[in-house]
């Protein structure tokens, strides 16, 4: 009886299922764009560099000679410009982390001062 009133339900649905037409979509339009000026031999695709010097549209006047790139600021951070991690009473091994209230980062092993990635926001705390 179960099997039967399974079946029998399994059926309509499948009934119900392909007596539908799937919606129409609108049909699409194709974009058109006005014809760009091409050259007959444009320019070669140069590789990206980021680290390399701005170079000028061939439009525009003719560059003097170039400087010399400035020298690069160190990007290392201070020691003493980091926060230290807000230790929790009663667990020796774990800190509140300074950029994340309320999420706790295990600093055992780690000696006081050293530095320490938050794991929830990549930020450098100390451990204190």
């Amino acid at each position: 009886m179960k099997f039967s009133l399974s079946l029998a339900l399994f059926t309509a649905f499948f009934v119900a299922s392909c007596a539908q037409e799937p919606p129409q979509r609108p049909p699409q339009r194709v974009a058109t764009y006005s014809p760009a000026q091409t050259q007959e031999y444009p320019p070669p695709q140069q590789p990206f560099n980021p680290n390399g010097p701005v170079q000028p549209p061939a439009t525009s006047q003719p560059q003097t000679a170039p400087s010399p790139p400035p020298t690069a600021a160190p990007t290392k951070v201070a020691k003493g410009d980091y926060p230290y991690g807000i230790p929790v009473p009663g667990k020796p091994h774990l800190v509140e982390s300074p950029y994340s209230p309320g999420k706790y980062v295990d600093v055992e092993g780690f000696p006081p001062g050293t530095e320490v990635k938050d794991p929830y926001t990549d930020k450098i705390f100390l451990v204190p």
